[in-house]
């Protein structure tokens, strides 16, 4: 744990600066309709082995989730209750808690009891004991595992994975501006949330969380889902998060609901972002032979490449790239095991090589060039500005 505090701490510097110097949205400047298509639909297709796969784990459950969730929140969408789209807005709520609770009552009444531990750790709601041996309250302090340790090669491996999270939070942002009928996150804005991505990658490595922040993909999937993208109800939901992170048992009481349950919810929430990827098609010219090129290149690289990886690494128990320098093949098999990330390479490249000076109106650049600066549209301040009248601490370029 002191060296995982140690790594990243070190790594979250990466984020902070090409945040705060606006690199980041300078590189963005790369960016075009055609080259993001593939890295957000790859955001939601790069996931598909957490859906249906796990799904099957447990088919009682999560059959029954994934059909009461399409049914509630877009068959009964309509139904509201004063005015309010009740089954459109919570209708992951119901789901989870109905689907929870069916859960327990097979767990209860013995459904589990001489079924294979596969089963069993992928249905039973009891599994591992965690709400009895979980503690009432664990208040979370800095440096709670003592002062963290810093060694170069950790430090390189969690920087890879911190430049994977810098590609697929740019993703997340452009996806759920789609969803909420926002406009595109002008440059100074995507360094703006990368930075303070970094400052939340440090607090993790001062606190000893073990892990690093970035986006939640199917929080963006969600968005979309229930139509709300109010900053209030964030700053409601990380209220609750920092409650429950202190209350132990209710802590355990979550994390006892079986993964197949999320595993059917994430086949709709990722869809929904892999679609929203495609959508920038609609401002290009898909009669372009460039263009098809690049999207269907980008798609299907960005699916193979981090599958080579995968079966690579768990047929021989080690990455494809394999040399004595430990942290070169951290940073290797990382990178190229991230589906945006490879979609993002190829489709920039490409699309910033292959025929540029003629293919500006293909491209969709037109449309997405004034969206650029944040005085470009005048809806900017409505969609970006700082709560708190932090603007004036962080000024707009």
């Amino acid at each position: 744990m002191k060296a995982i505090q140690g790594a990243l701490i070190v790594s979250s510097s990466i984020q902070i600066i090409l945040g705060y110097s606006q690199l980041w949205g300078i590189f963005s400047r790369f960016f075009s309709p055609v080259g993001m298509t593939p890295v957000v639909a790859l955001l939601g297709f790069g996931l598909f082995e957490r859906g249906f796969p796990v799904v099957g784990r447990c088919v009682e459950i999560g059959l029954p989730m994934l059909i009461l969730f399409v049914v509630l929140s877009q068959y009964l969408k309509n139904i509201q209750i004063k005015e309010i789209p009740i089954l459109e807005r919570f209708s992951l709520f119901i789901c989870v808690a109905l689907v929870w609770a069916y859960a327990q009552i097979l767990t209860s009444g013995g459904a589990y009891k001489n079924s294979a531990e596969v089963t069993q750790n992928n249905c039973r709601t009891d599994r591992a004991n965690l709400i009895s041996s979980a503690p009432w309250i664990k208040i979370p302090y800095p440096l709670q595992w003592g002062a963290p340790t810093f060694n170069a090669g950790q430090s390189f491996g969690i920087v890879s994975a911190v430049l994977v999270s810098l590609v697929e939070s740019t993703a997340s942002y452009k996806a759920a501006a789609r969803l909420a009928s926002a406009t595109p996150p002008p440059a100074h804005i995507l360094s703006r949330g990368i930075g303070w991505q970094g400052i939340g990658i440090l607090l993790d490595g001062l606190f000893g969380t073990g892990t690093g922040s970035t986006v939640s993909v199917e929080n963006v999937g969600l968005l979309g889902s229930t139509r709300i993208g109010s900053r209030r109800v964030i700053q409601i939901s990380a209220g609750f998060m920092i409650f429950f992170s202190m209350l132990g048992k209710f802590g355990a009481l979550f994390a006892s609901i079986p993964f197949t349950i999320f595993a059917a919810v994430y086949c709709v929430l990722f869809g929904l972002v892999a679609a929203v990827g495609l959508s920038f098609l609609q401002f290009t010219n898909m009669n372009s032979m460039r263009n098809l090129f690049i999207v269907g290149v980008s798609i299907f690289l960005g699916l193979s490449v981090p599958e080579y990886f995968f079966r690579y690494t768990m047929a021989a128990h080690r990455g494809p790239a394999h040399t004595k320098a430990g942290w070169f093949n951290d940073y290797i098999n990382t990178i190229f095991s991230s589906p945006p990330t490879v979609g993002l390479m190829v489709a920039v490249f490409l699309d910033n090589t292959l025929e540029v000076k003629q293919a500006g109106m293909d491209r969709g650049m037109p449309w997405w060039q004034r969206f650029r600066t944040f005085k470009g549209d005048s809806r900017n301040e409505e969609f970006y500005r700082l709560p708190f009248n932090l603007n004036r601490f962080f000024p707009p370029a």
